[in-house]
């Protein structure tokens, strides 16, 4: 499966780490093959379980071999040896992951806050990279920042899943089931029944838009995982950012509708956020 994109060990150069976790590492990196490509690299070290190799393998395979603008797959992979672990070879990102990115914004002084039409501008981003994903029959199950880059113009990438439970531990949790999911971007449906559709996909990616507007701060903060359940049953969600315009809340509330027919296609969503996009130029 992996064969047509495999390379040499040989052929890769780390430099500086970008993300570290438990047992996972992210690097800028070099492809040396007729030039040298600049490369995103994510690995695990030599700490990791075999089960965790075996993961981020499955994870990295997700977007293989699929060529978008607004999707960030693999373009080539290490297998793993007895004496080395598997690497997986992204296209580089010059601003690398979007929620490093929006936390980055928070913090540092260097960083002009992000404006409306900034963020509205990555929502369409993620909105066409998706749409592709779907027209693939492909549910990626976990949309959210921290599965999304991001370059410097604010065009935005939907990446897989691979180390994302290892690089951001606190946006997963275990309800007693063994399994780290990441609960608070959740259809109800998703949580209770596990079952995950292309409108599963739209609910998470109405709180990726309140991720945008908050620079990243943690849904349902003040909620215990193990009660999110009950508290989506009850009708509550997320509550609207100060920074946020009311034509895009409701966008974002039309996601969280508890039926999955209810809630909006991504091409409609794109549709939404674009007219609202080029609404506000009208006011620049």
């Amino acid at each position: 499966m992996l064969a047509d994109i495999q390379v040499d060990r040989s052929k890769l150069t780390l430099n500086e780490v970008l993300i570290e976790g438990t047992f996972g590492r992210m690097y800028h990196g070099l492809m040396h093959i007729e030039d040298d490509v600049p490369v995103v690299v994510k690995t695990v070290t030599d700490a990791a379980r075999p089960d965790q190799s075996a993961v981020i393998l499955r994870d990295g395979c997700l977007l293989k071999g699929l060529i978008h603008p607004n999707v960030h797959g693999i373009m080539a992979v290490c297998l793993p040896t007895e004496k080395s672990s598997p690497v997986l070879v992204y296209p580089h990102a010059s601003e690398s992951n979007l929620k490093k990115f929006l936390q980055r914004c928070k913090l540092s002084e260097m960083h002009q806050p992000l404006n409306t039409q900034q963020i509205v501008f990555m929502a369409i981003q993620v909105t066409r990279g998706v749409q592709f994903l779907h027209r693939k029959r492909i549910v990626h199950k976990d949309i959210a920042a921290r599965n999304c880059v991001v370059d410097h113009q604010f065009n935005v990438k939907v990446t897989d899943t691979a180390l994302a439970r290892d690089f951001f531990p606190n946006d997963y949790h275990c309800l007693g089931d063994n399994e780290n999911r990441p609960i608070k971007w959740l259809a109800l449906e998703s949580l209770m029944e596990r079952r995950f559709t292309p409108a599963s996909d739209v609910w998470s990616f109405g709180v990726l838009i309140w991720e945008l507007l908050t620079l990243a701060l943690q849904p349902y903060a003040d909620v215990d995982p193990f009660e999110m359940a009950g508290y989506l049953k009850e009708g509550f969600r997320i509550a609207q950012p100060l920074n946020c315009p009311d034509e895009i809340f409701a966008v974002m509330a039309c996601c969280w509708a508890l039926n999955p027919d209810e809630r909006p296609k991504f091409a409609q969503l794109q549709v939404c956020l674009q007219d609202f996009y080029s609404a506000l130029g009208n006011f620049v």
